[in-house]
């Protein structure tokens, strides 16, 4: 069963990786089957018994990083009780998140990559900090007005990591867990008294 399950592994790894490659020169709707399991060095045969389509490689190896995601934005919070005054730097988990997964996000963060990508992280992330305001005992009765808020603070955590990228992943994780700490601290909607 062990060794099975460790096939498995290694085939899916081959597969995103494959795939990363591919689409660092084209889109995902141009990627075919042939070529992918070609550089992955799989046959169909397998490649077929795990997935239907490429586009199922990439929802699944999406999957895979919303959920490590998840939990990166959400450790320091649940830690806290949602509270950010008690949020400190060591505890962010966001950019070693993005290291793990550094060539994902290359692409994601490519201008020549079509937006598709990034509106799926997007709404994703937003997703998050969706779930972290209603935990946050924040009023929403304004709907419009809260989701302009979800708008603004997914881009900026994005924007954050759109920038690092753009700066090669050159700025240690640690410095910037320091400057997100301060930039929430003066942003944040999850400030104010005991709630």
């Amino acid at each position: 069963m062990l060794k099975h399950d460790l096939r498995v592994i290694k085939t899916q790894e081959s597969l995103r990786h494959a795939l990363l490659e591919l689409l660092k020169s084209k889109p995902l709707e141009a990627i075919s089957v042939a070529e992918l399991c070609r550089l992955a060095q799989i046959n169909r045969g397998t490649f077929y018994s795990h997935y239907k389509d490429v586009h199922e490689v990439f929802k699944r190896y999406l999957e895979v990083i919303v959920e490590d995601f998840r939990r990166a934005y959400e450790e320091p919070y649940i830690k806290t009780r949602f509270k950010i005054e008690n949020i400190s730097a060591s505890m962010i988990e966001i950019f070693h998140h993005v290291k793990k997964y550094q060539d994902f996000y290359q692409i994601v963060f490519d201008q020549r990559i079509p937006m598709m990508y990034y509106y799926l992280l997007f709404d994703t992330v937003r997703t998050f900090m969706k779930e972290s305001l209603a935990k946050s005992y924040i009023d929403a009765t304004d709907r419009v007005q809260v989701d302009y808020l979800l708008s603004y603070q997914t881009n900026a955590i994005l924007g954050l990591l759109m920038e690092w990228n753009r700066q090669g992943y050159m700025t240690p994780a640690e410095e910037l867990n320091k400057q997100l700490i301060t930039i929430l601290s003066f942003n944040s909607p999850f400030r104010g008294g005991d709630r």
